[in-house]
């Protein structure tokens, strides 16, 4: 077990619309080769007016958030709640923890996410009305996956219509 300095990770970028983000997977770099970690924590940066994932919650994993630098909103079942440096939120599972995280300000907003690292994972997206599904690695996991999709949440199949 050895530290691993941000300085030494590069970011990885994803930007889709309003959601815009950088990261960089801490946890994933001081997890040596074959071990299964129990706690994820990413760095992530949002530029001034962006949106990190869309809202959702995850069915089996635990999220909190440490803000780093900069200004934004939360935005969470219960509404929009303002976030500033050293500001800490826990999102437990299901329904209850469903967040996003929106820079509303004029600097970039930097932040710890952190996770517990269980899978299988349902992650719900309430506004789309989708959900995720994984197995074999959990979400921000660096593993393969057995399953992973996006799905319409309403979406079913008949359990005997393939077959004869």
């Amino acid at each position: 077990m050895e530290p691993v300095n941000e300085a030494d990770l590069s970011w990885t970028e994803t930007e889709h619309g309003e959601t815009a983000f950088r990261r960089k997977k801490l946890a994933a770099a001081a997890t040596e080769e074959g071990d299964d970690p129990d706690l994820g924590c990413s760095l992530y940066e949002l530029p001034p007016g962006k949106r990190s994932w869309p809202y959702h919650y995850h069915t089996g994993n635990a999220e909190a958030f440490y803000v780093l630098a900069g200004r934004g909103l939360l935005r969470t079942e219960d509404g929009e709640h303002d976030l500033q440096p050293d500001d800490y939120v826990a999102c437990p599972t299901g329904a209850a923890g469903a967040h996003r995280v929106v820079n509303d300000g004029d600097e970039p907003l930097r932040y710890l996410a952190l996770s517990t690292m269980r899978e299988p994972d349902v992650t719900v997206y309430p506004d789309s009305g989708k959900v995720g599904v994984y197995a074999g690695s959990p979400p921000g996991g660096e593993d393969e996956r057995d399953v992973s999709g996006y799905y319409d949440r309403d979406a079913t199949v008949d359990y005997w219509a393939d077959e004869e």
